[in-house]
């Protein structure tokens, strides 16, 4: 018995979409590398190797979607970016939390606007449940993030009410 041929083709995937993050992750890359060439050694190797990292998981993926598109089993469309599911995922809010942190680091600070946005963040994705948990391991993230890059490695990161306080303490 012989298969019949489907009727009409199978849709491709649209991969496009899944490609915005990868890319803008080797030009965020790109752009950091380069800015580091005058910064402490401890800086650059750090930037270095989470980069690196970065780069390579990003490439991999880009890689895999371009073996698809090339098979034919995938497209570069975005049709799918934007869904309803957007609204239920809290996509839109996170898009907004990202775009306020850029726009509020220099004048919050690295650690404080660290701990604001990955305390929104996480309570968007959590859907609001458990906030003292989400405050409290954002605490912890923010606070690690001082203490590694600031406080250990000397890195150049914006200075607010926090790093100025640190400073005063530890002088």
């Amino acid at each position: 018995m012989t298969e019949l041929a489907p009727s009409h083709p199978q849709e491709k995937r649209p991969v496009g979409g899944e490609l915005i993050i990868p890319v803008a992750s080797l030009l965020f890359t790109g752009y950091y590398v380069s800015t580091i060439v005058n910064s402490p050694w401890t800086a650059q190797v750090s930037a270095l190797f989470v980069g690196s990292f970065l780069a390579l998981l990003s490439l991999i993926f880009v890689v895999k979607a371009a073996i698809m598109v090339r098979r034919g089993e995938a497209d570069l469309s975005v049709r799918d970016v934007f869904n309803a599911t957007d609204r239920e995922t809290g996509r839109y809010w996170l898009l907004l939390l990202t775009v306020a942190y850029i726009l509020v680091v220099e004048w919050g600070g690295f650690t404080i606007t660290t701990f604001a946005f990955l305390t929104a963040a996480m309570l968007v994705l959590d859907k609001g449940r458990r906030p003292a948990y989400i405050a409290l391991l954002a605490a912890a993230f923010s606070m690690g993030g001082y203490a590694l890059f600031i406080f250990a490695f000397d890195v150049r990161f914006p200075v607010g009410p926090f790093e100025r306080l640190m400073k005063w303490l530890l002088t």
